[in-house]
């Protein structure tokens, strides 16, 4: 198993090999000055150093709390809004029209009400990334459960299991893969969306690393926090990949 998918993680890195080589290139060219453009390898010096430090694992942290906070409330309340609305026609009517409203709306419009409601400390940013990862998870999960083979429900009631457990036995089991697509969407929202809300206004985590940065013209330490974040992506996208294989392996095609 793990030699059929090296080949394909060579192919992952070739594209991220290549574009740090054309940033080498772009710097050695002289096209962005250095004061700008930092090389990769002072970069990646700095990032090497900075993991030694507690100060930075602290603002990894904090990034990490909010980002799993905000996602966590977004998957309970995507997956049971979206399994309601599928299964109760009476909670769809009401749902779907909000969903139809909502959905369109970019989320960081309303940061500025989630601060002046909920203050600047956690649950403002907690608030904002639950609220961006949510309508990807209740979508998935509510397409999901609706696509769900009427026959397996009526054999489920044929052999007298109780209308509450056929969505926990029958619905939610034949829509997890839709709703872990979903899921995954979520998290990669939710990964932008709390270093976003970093950079408006925080006093901890890597978006307002970079701000600090940004603000006294240290543009190798810019660069730190994004390679954080998407390494931070890789590494979650990669972890709720495996469980993924995991929760499907009954499953056809995962």
């Amino acid at each position: 198993m793990a030699r059929r998918h090296f080949p394909d993680m060579l192919l992952g890195l070739a594209p991220i090999l290549m574009l740090i080589a054309l940033w080498q290139v772009i710097v050695w060219s002289g096209t962005a000055p250095v004061a700008l453009l930092p090389s990769p390898f002072s970069v990646f010096a700095r990032f090497s150093a900075q993991l030694l430090r507690p100060e930075f694992h602290h603002e990894i942290a904090a990034t990490l709390m909010r980002l799993f906070a905000g996602f966590a409330i977004a998957v309970v309340l995507g997956v049971s809004i979206g399994l309601a609305a599928a299964v109760k026609p009476v909670v769809d009517a009401v749902v779907k029209p909000l969903v139809r409203i909502l959905a369109p709306v970019p989320k960081v419009a309303l940061y500025p009400a989630l601060l002046l409601t909920l203050g600047f400390d956690h649950a403002s940013k907690i608030s904002l990334v639950a609220a961006d990862a949510l309508f990807p998870i209740l979508l998935a999960t509510y397409y999901g459960a609706s696509m769900v083979e009427q026959k397996l429900i009526w054999s489920a009631m044929a052999a007298g299991t109780p209308r509450a457990q056929i969505i926990w036995k029958i619905v939610l089991p034949a829509s997890l893969p839709s709703i872990l697509t979903g899921c995954r969407i979520g998290l990669v929202i939710s990964s932008i969306v709390v270093f976003l809300a970093e950079m408006i206004t925080s006093t901890d985590g890597l978006g307002h690393m970079l701000v600090q940065a940004a603000r006294t013209f240290q543009t190798v330490d810019m660069f730190v926090p994004l390679i954080t974040i998407s390494l931070l992506g890789l590494i979650l996208n990669a972890a709720l990949h495996l469980l993924r294989r995991y929760l499907l392996k009954g499953f056809a095609e995962i």
